[in-house]
């Protein structure tokens, strides 16, 4: 079962990439459409068998995949309850996604290698997930990599399609660099990368209270780091290749490019596959991070730094697209503020939860922007609740989702409300030296999330129309191929939480996840969670209601106000509307000395000194030469004659004179 839910999307991508033309475009998409819904059912029987089962860790062969020295590498999958949770996200999202793309994509001629494109997207994070070493999860993170980059440069004649593609990658380089030398780190400290073996060596790597031991075990840029450091400096080299994949300040500024791809591709990668990779590594490797407390507080503050830079970016945007995009980036944070904390259980569990709805409010965008031709700009929509009211509908429950909707203490509530919430109730009773400005944060993240989820919901449907009279008058609801996929997802987002919320965070935590992630021997974090006071489960609540109101009376009751507070503040409106100036401090700092280098090289080291006095500087000068040569050729017979005669004079002369000597 379990190579059939990994290879059936890499049997897909080869059948529609190397036969696209023979299959046409109507059976590449049902071919790899359907393979990944066979690929989602048996995910989610492995989920129920495994996460609700008795057994334990276990692996899955499937073939030799290194054997060098003392490296032996298997290629396995590692199947726990981590791995099916993971299954079941990626692939029923990608499933939904591909069956929402037949109709999105319906008029592009190039069908077939987009369908193919999505299923090896699919089939890279898989075989990230099911990984059972560092080695094999670094080729599936390499391989999203690789998918994201074509996907997001799927329309290459786009110029700015082009840009974000390769801004994407070269981010992602950054921090993949981290994550490849902290391979290297565990390797050192550890002896192995094989992830069992590294558990097992990680219980009993540090030295006990009062040893001392001050040996050095890893040398990093000339220092002398014992068990402690190296462990710390291991640690935040694998955290910085999640802060490329996941978009963590200062990684993240790839993110909101990546919506120049189709909108299905951004749906994917931000609900299911890509930027969770970093959640998810950090996850996989908690026994390791629980070993350095340093470490865990550098996550929970670029966490819930993120969480609260994306929001105030959010607030701003006008591209309906990138407003979700900043959304994704701060509710990744809110996830790696439960991992620095400890809270791996609601890590996941918003990870999951967030799948749903994320998915939802993109794939929702897109039937909004298929419904008004395309266009993505919200102060160009308006007046639309009536027009499309199955997608109206549909992006209400995504937002409900989203902004955390519930009664605290009550079962009433959507997907966010119970895995969001509890983050932050987490992060009040953690025991992280950052804890309580991560909490601060966090709330205000809410508040401001709250705000931009219904100025995204008031300004695209409701109010004035205020598109051209020919475009609302084409609008039109999205087929059922596309609206289909959005009622699954609105079930999720609604019903999730409730009905997983005992096993992922609540007093089933111990029997669901059983050794997939690392849990402190009292579960101290899981009890106080369940013990804070009423007013920091309100907190969350309160924070949603506020920027709900706020949001009302901008964009319902008063839509000249956001104009007047734009204008009366233009310095911080346009702070925010340049995101912070991340773009332009890096054009300044990295991009253009880059290209100033590479222009002096180009022009002096290449031109001048290489070519100038190498290939070119030779072939010039024997063109010199010749050319000379050539003006003694001129064709005339006298000039021929007379040079004879010359010649004949000068070799007399030499005669003569060589004779009387």
């Amino acid at each position: 079962m379990y190579h059939a839910i990994v290879f059936l999307p890499l049997i897909g991508f080869l059948i529609s990439g190397l036969m696209g033309r023979q299959i046409g475009a109507r059976g590449a998409e049902w071919i790899t459409s359907g393979l990944l819904v066979i690929a989602a059912i048996l995910s989610w029987i492995a989920f129920f068998t495994v996460g609700f089962g008795q057994g334990e860790v276990f692996t899955v062969p499937v073939m030799t995949f290194i054997q060098a020295g003392g490296v032996d590498v298997d290629w396995a999958f590692r199947i726990d309850t981590l791995t099916v949770v993971m299954l079941v996200v990626v692939n029923t999202v990608s499933a939904l996604v591909h069956v929402y793309s037949i109709g999105y994509m319906h008029h592009d001629p190039h069908r077939p290698r987009f369908f193919a494109y999505l299923s090896l997207f699919t089939f890279a994070m898989l075989l990230l997930v099911t990984a059972d070493n560092l080695v094999q999860m670094f080729v599936g993170w390499e391989g999203v990599g690789l998918a994201s980059y074509l996907l997001i440069g799927f329309w290459y004649k786009k110029p700015s399609a082009n840009a974000a593609a390769i801004k994407a990658f070269v981010v992602n380089r950054v921090g993949d660099f981290g994550f490849i030398l902290g391979i290297f780190g565990v390797f050192v400290l550890f002896g192995s990368i094989n992830l069992g073996t590294i558990f097992a060596n990680a219980e009993g790597f540090l030295p006990g209270e009062g040893a001392a031991d001050a040996e050095t075990v890893l040398t990093f840029l000339g220092l002398s780091l014992d068990k402690g450091a190296a462990l710390t400096v291991v640690c935040l080299l694998l955290f910085l290749g999640a802060m490329g994949k996941s978009a963590q300040v200062p990684l993240h500024t790839w993110l909101p490019d990546a919506m120049e791809g189709p909108t299905p591709v951004s749906a994917l990668i931000h609900a299911a596959t890509m930027v969770t990779a970093g959640v998810f590594m950090v996850a996989r490797l908690s026994p390791i991070f629980e070993l350095s407390a340093t470490a865990l507080t550098v996550v929970t503050i670029v966490g819930a730094f993120t969480a609260f830079f994306a929001a105030t970016v959010g607030l701003v945007q006008n591209d309906i697209k990138r407003v979700i995009a900043y959304s994704t980036c701060s509710q990744l944070g809110y996830m790696f503020v439960a991992l620095g904390t400890g809270f791996y259980g609601a890590a996941i569990f918003h990870l999951f939860t967030h799948a749903f709805f994320k998915a939802l409010l993109f794939l929702g965008a897109g039937s909004v922007i298929h419904a008004v031709s395309d266009e993505q700009d919200m102060r160009r929509m308006g007046g639309l609740r009536k027009l499309i009211p199955q997608t109206y509908w549909m992006m209400i429950i995504g937002t409900l989702a989203l902004t955390g909707v519930g009664i605290p203490g009550t079962i009433i509530g959507t997907a966010g409300f119970f895995s969001k919430d509890a983050i932050i109730e987490g992060t009040f009773v953690a025991h992280n030296a950052a804890a309580g400005i991560a909490f601060a944060l966090l709330v205000v993240a809410a508040a401001f999330t709250s705000f931009y989820s219904w100025r995204l919901i008031f300004m695209t449907f409701h109010g004035k129309p205020r598109a051209a009279a020919d475009v609302m008058h084409h609008v039109h609801e999205s087929p059922p191929v596309m609206l289909v996929p959005l009622f699954i997802l609105a079930a999720g987002a609604l019903f999730a939480g409730l009905a997983f919320s005992e096993f992922f965070i609540g007093h089933d935590y111990t029997q669901f996840w059983k050794q997939a992630l690392f849990t402190l021997p009292d579960n101290r974090i899981l009890e106080e969670f369940h013990e804070v006071p009423y007013l920091v489960k309100f907190a969350p609540v309160l924070a949603m209601l506020s920027g709900l109101f706020v949001a009302w009376l901008f964009y319902i009751r008063n839509p000249a106000r956001p104009r007047e507070l734009a204008e009366r503040h233009r310095g911080l409106y346009a702070f925010l509307l340049n995101k912070w100036y991340f773009d332009q401090a890096y054009d300044f700092l990295f991009v253009r000395p880059a290209m100033r280098l590479g222009r002096f090289l180009w022009k002096k080291g290449d031109g001048w000194l290489i070519d100038g006095f190498g290939p070119d500087g030779v072939s010039a000068r024997v063109i010199d030469v010749t050319a000379r040569v050539v003006k003694l050729q001129s064709g005339y017979l006298y000039h021929y004659a007379f040079a004879m005669l010359i010649g004949i004079a000068a070799l007399v002369t030499w005669m003569m004179l060589g004779s009387s000597f």
